[in-house]
């Protein structure tokens, strides 16, 4: 049964627990945002009961699978928090329970459960075809719920060549904001489903189950580059090059960050190109195909060279980039295909970075970025993914390490086509999520299904988007 624990009859710390506590990762939160109660649901019936609730009482209901995202989303003044944390947990374990059917290679998946635990329990379900187990490409972030990064759209693993992780969506099932379950596919509710794929917090309904297309899991390997930060320009021009024509099993990324090499003091650059293969001759093969279009102008630091590894190491190494219990200010665009100079562009935020957690990370996104996407609420993209993660601890730092991001991405907007929604606060700027075309689309469903604006949506500034839902438009270009 719910427990729903309300802002006036439950003790201040337990109340302020629940709200916050362990749910919420960003340690930068605005307090001043109350709600009225949080509403811990444990079965889908349960959340029937959390909005009949929130309708009793006249007042919002906000939604939270993990608690991850960077704006705190999910907590708003005077709202119903529903809090999906205990949805369909298997007695005595965290993520819920999960179904796999092995003839459709289908996984049905709570949305509280995060990319991590998901693929912990496909790694058992081997194909009987091919002797290969089933994962998914979820967060690259082991802690990230599957409710937040689906809905958003899903950057996940290899999104450059597999596209985006939403498009595995094959059904969903819903609580609408008057309360009634359905379920959404291609076929049936087709809106709704339209919307889930892409349509972030704005979602007009509650998704309490998802049922994903799994993918065969090959063998990683892996080659790490380390250079220097003054040879920035240099290595980005490589590798937005080298990754036009890269192996399509090879995920490609760049970032500046200080890594964890006890020799060097100052932050480097990161060329990580990550393939998925058979066997390590054909991931030699790939990952040598991009190794040897190095300009002779650069020399590593420090190189790893097709190193094996798997999912837990991965993961490990994204909680090492990404701490709990330090203060965030993340935001993002993707850059314009027709931008002169790239490098040049990036160059002042990636090398001037706020603090020693902080990272830039550019993101290779053709060919994904070229084709057309599926009819679906996510309608925005293009061969370069840029965002900004300011991170630190102590609260001094907050103007430089936040002033950072902002002054940034004001340059950065003017030379984009839009941004994710991921990496983004909608408090901090408007900008453009999706085409103009899939914008209306959305602002029409939302208006359908949710017409009193019963689910929260979009946290703007003030908290004023309501029905209408963001005004998907530039904030400086």
């Amino acid at each position: 049964m719910a427990v729903i624990k309300t802002r006036d009859a439950t003790d201040a710390a337990d109340f302020d627990d629940a709200v916050w506590g362990r749910h919420i990762f960003n340690r930068r939160r605005d307090t001043s945002r109350v709600p009225f109660a949080v509403c811990e649901a444990e079965t889908a019936a349960d959340v029937v009961a959390c909005v009949e609730f929130a309708k009793k009482h006249n007042t919002r209901v906000s939604v939270r699978s993990g608690g991850h995202s960077w704006a705190a989303w999910s907590v708003r003044h005077g709202a119903v928090l529903v809090d999906l944390i205990y949805l369909d947990q298997k007695e005595g374990e965290w993520g819920g329970e999960f179904s796999y059917d092995p003839t459709t290679k289908i996984v049905s998946a709570p949305p509280s459960a995060s990319g991590r635990e998901l693929n912990d329990f496909l790694a058992e379900k081997v194909d009987a075809e091919d002797g290969r187990p089933r994962w998914f490409p979820g967060g690259h972030c082991p802690d990230v719920a599957l409710g937040g990064f689906l809905l958003q759209g899903g950057m996940g693993w290899n999104c450059k060549n597999w596209g985006w992780a939403c498009e595995a969506i094959v059904g969903i099932d819903v609580v609408t904001a008057d309360a009634k379950q359905l379920h959404c596919s291609a076929t049936t509710n087709p809106d709704l489903f339209w919307a889930a794929r892409g349509a972030g917090p704005g979602f007009p309904a509650i998704v309490t189950r998802f049922h994903l297309q799994t993918r065969p899991l090959d063998t990683l390997y892996q080659s790490l580059y380390f250079f220097l930060l003054s040879d920035f320009q240099a290595v980005l021009r490589w590798v937005s090059a080298a990754a036009l024509s890269a192996d399509p099993l090879t995920e490609i990324v760049v970032v500046t960050s200080h890594f964890a090499i006890d020799e060097f003091e100052s932050p480097m650059v990161l060329a990580n190109f990550l393939t998925f293969q058979p066997t390590h001759e054909a991931a030699q093969i790939a990952l040598a195909a991009l190794i040897d279009t190095i300009p002779d102008t650069v020399t590593p630091i420090m190189t790893i060279d097709c190193e094996e590894t798997d999912l837990d190491t991965q993961y490990a190494m994204q909680t090492q980039a990404n701490p709990e219990d330090h203060r965030y200010c993340v935001d993002n665009v993707y850059v314009s295909n027709e931008v002169a100079d790239l490098p040049a562009l990036l160059e002042p935020a990636f090398t001037s970075l706020p603090s020693k957690q902080s990272a830039a990370l550019w993101f290779a996104m053709n060919p994904t970025s070229r084709r057309q996407l599926p009819d679906m609420a996510l309608s925005l993209q293009s061969d370069y993914y840029v965002s900004l993660y300011a991170v630190w601890e102590d609260e001094a730092e907050d103007e430089s390490c936040v002033g950072w991001v902002r002054n940034s991405m004001k340059t950065l907007e003017r030379s984009s086509v839009g941004s994710y929604l991921g990496d983004a606060d909608f408090q901090a700027r408007r900008t453009k999520f999706w085409s103009e075309g899939a914008g209306k689309r959305l602002k029409e469903v939302r208006k359908k299904w949710d017409p009193e604006g019963r689910i929260c949506g979009y946290l703007d500034e003030g908290d004023r988007s309501g029905v209408e839902g963001l005004r998907n438009e530039f904030e400086w270009k």
